[in-house]
């Protein structure tokens, strides 16, 4: 996630990979998030977050919040197909996918216009 620096006429988005997020902790994933937000950044995880991580990043914002400098994060996922990911014996034994798209992003800069099961669309301001 490299900052350009001088870009102050837009806003960074940072794309992580799946393959990035699978060689870390819960708390290292927290926190490279709730980074990248606090700097401005609108953040997107091509699979998400398991729904344990997902509470914990809540947590963790709302002890971050303070008003003149963070004022949370706004958070939107929609799943991929879950039968078309899971196998029978996940399916069976109730074991959630992540594989679903999440986008995270200042709760300052970041409205959620419309979300269904195919879209999510977001008005993004800068600061």
């Amino acid at each position: 996630m490299a900052e350009i620096k001088g870009q102050d006429d837009g806003v960074q988005i940072d794309l992580i990979s799946g393959e990035r997020m699978d060689g870390m902790a819960s708390m290292e994933k927290i926190r490279m998030i709730l980074d990248g937000v606090r700097d401005g950044n609108i953040v997107i995880l091509e699979e998400g977050l398991s729904p344990d991580e997902e509470s914990r990043l809540i947590e963790v914002t709302m002890t971050e919040i303070s008003p003149d400098e963070f004022n949370g994060i706004e958070i939107e996922t929609y799943p991929k197909s879950e039968t078309a990911d899971a196998s029978i014996l996940d399916r069976i034994m109730g074991k959630e996918s992540t594989k679903k798209l999440t986008v995270i992003g200042p709760a300052n800069q970041i409205q959620t216009l419309h979300k269904d099961e195919t879209l999510i669309s977001a008005l993004v301001s800068r600061k």
